[in-house]
């Protein structure tokens, strides 16, 4: 059953408004996926377990991902406005948490926390623009998105590495107290005027409790597996077995409840689903070079947290200018995957390059080649966003933009998992808190980062050939209000 109340008829100022000031809610979590990369390794030496600093990441994307489908539903239930508002909350209670930690274990469980409502605010922003835009006029509204990311990559580093080097890391945490204050006071007037539509939903807890077991079940082992335990020990294998057990069992219990956490009928549109596995591997590539670029820079190269944060300004701009310009194609509404496909490939080759180079070659060459990965990078992801809301039944707007978050966030999660345990291999955690590396150590690092760079380049090879099996569908224009089959 739909309900819908009387609202004012929105005029493109008043849609304007509730775009520009919903995204200042999505600015909280974009800046803490870019202010946290460049104080790993300070994080690290100050509350010890540097092998577990990938942690720190992905705990916040762990929880996200769960959770991402269940706040759409959640919208649809109670109404935008105050879910948004819910995820806000939690994720500055996170910050909190995050702050005071006194150890690593409290840390991580902060951010898992924080992830609880930063994955929320960004499926809710964008299904909020799915309210009050067709997809032929959102091109518009992701030029705004793609200002926020800007703001944020630029801001996030160089704040996250000069507050962690100059006044103390906690203080990348504690500057998310203001900014949710401002977010919600300036926010509350303009998404007053939101249409308030709300359907009843069943929320599928047991399948986000099953995809957070599977996935932690796979991450465990590639954090502690050739370090801690051998990869053949009982221990790793057990997990790992039990990990996909759990994924094959989480696959089948979708087709059992009425309404799953990823329903079967929304990706059992090829574009939806091709999309979402576009965005999967790209997503892979993308954040799993973001998190591991500054530590390349710090222990290879020598850098200072905020140098390293200063240097990922490159990458974060390109990634932008990418995602600028492909909304702006948006906006034409024709062939809109060319760039994105150009894009992917020149991301493929500029890692693959990384790759050859890392260890040899001077910080500006391997600086100019993350800013090509970035902005190859950067091309995909509005123009994903828009083919998925663009193919799914009006009715499954909120349930379709959470899912393909979901599946490109369990990208990230997974890329972080897989690529740490490559460079971890290398036995980088025992040296995370001595900057630089001597020789012997540097020569194995150097030989780790490389893979990792060449399993980005693989993963961002395979984003490609799904994309250039996705349909380019004309954009819709205007659609009446989706109303329950």
């Amino acid at each position: 059953m739909t309900h819908t109340t009387d609202q004012p008829v929105l005029t493109e100022d008043d849609k304007t408004k509730i775009v520009v000031t919903a995204l200042l809610c999505m600015f909280l979590a974009a800046l803490d996926q870019t202010i946290v990369t460049p104080a790993l390794p300070i994080m690290g030496a100050s509350l010890g377990g540097g092998e577990w600093v990938s942690w720190i990441v992905s705990a916040y994307f762990l929880t996200a991902t769960a959770v991402t489908p269940l706040y759409g539903k959640l919208a649809d239930l109670k109404g935008r406005r105050p879910v948004l508002y819910a995820g806000v909350g939690i994720f500055v209670a996170g910050s909190l948490i995050s702050a005071m930690a006194p150890t690593m274990a409290v840390l991580i469980a902060g951010r898992a926390l924080q992830g609880l409502g930063g994955g929320g605010l960004m499926a809710l922003v964008q299904t909020i623009i799915g309210d009050v835009a067709p997809p032929r006029e959102r091109g518009k509204y992701m030029v705004y998105i793609s200002a926020v990311w800007a703001t944020s990559s630029i801001a996030g580093p160089v704040l996250g590495g000069l507050l962690a080097e100059y006044v103390h890391w906690s203080a990348i945490f504690w500057l998310n107290l203001p900014l949710g204050i401002v977010a919600v006071s300036l926010s509350m007037k303009p998404l007053s005027r939101l249409p308030d539509i709300r359907r009843d939903h069943r929320l599928d807890i047991q399948g986000a409790l099953m995809i957070m077991a599977a996935t932690l079940l796979f991450l465990l082992p590639l954090t502690l597996g050739g370090h801690a335990y051998p990869w053949s020990s009982p221990l790793i294998l057990s997990m790992l077995v039990a990990s996909a057990a759990t994924f094959v069992l989480f696959a089948w219990y979708q087709f059992q409840p009425e309404e799953p956490l990823l329903p079967p009928r929304i990706f059992g549109d090829r574009v939806i689903a091709l999309t979402s596995a576009t965005s999967f591997l790209a997503a892979a590539g993308m954040f799993g070079f973001s998190v591991y670029y500054p530590v390349y820079l710090q222990l290879i190269d020598g850098l200072g947290a905020s140098a390293a944060g200063l240097a990922l300004l490159g990458p974060m701009l390109g990634s932008v200018a990418g995602s600028s310009i492909s909304a702006r194609i948006l906006r034409k509404g024709k062939h809109y995957k060319r760039l994105p496909m150009i894009g992917s490939a020149l991301s493929m080759v500029s890692l693959a390059v990384v790759g050859l180079l890392a260890g040899d070659v001077s910080f500006w060459v391997i600086e100019a080649l993350a800013a090509l990965t970035a902005f190859g990078q950067g091309t995909l992801f509005p123009v994903g966003t828009v083919m998925v809301q663009n193919a799914a039944n009006p009715r499954d707007l909120g349930t379709a933009t959470g899912a393909y978050t979901f599946v490109r966030s369990l990208g990230s999660v997974v890329a972080i998992a897989v690529l740490g345990a490559i460079v971890g291999s290398a036995g980088i955690g025992e040296h995370i808190s001595e900057g630089a590396l001597a020789p012997e150590a540097r020569e194995s690092a150097v030989a780790a980062f490389r893979a990792l760079f060449f399993a980005a380049a693989a993963a961002q090879l395979l984003s490609l050939a799904l994309l250039s099996r996705i349909e380019e569908r004309p954009l819709r224009g205007r659609t009446p209000p989706p109303v329950d089959e």
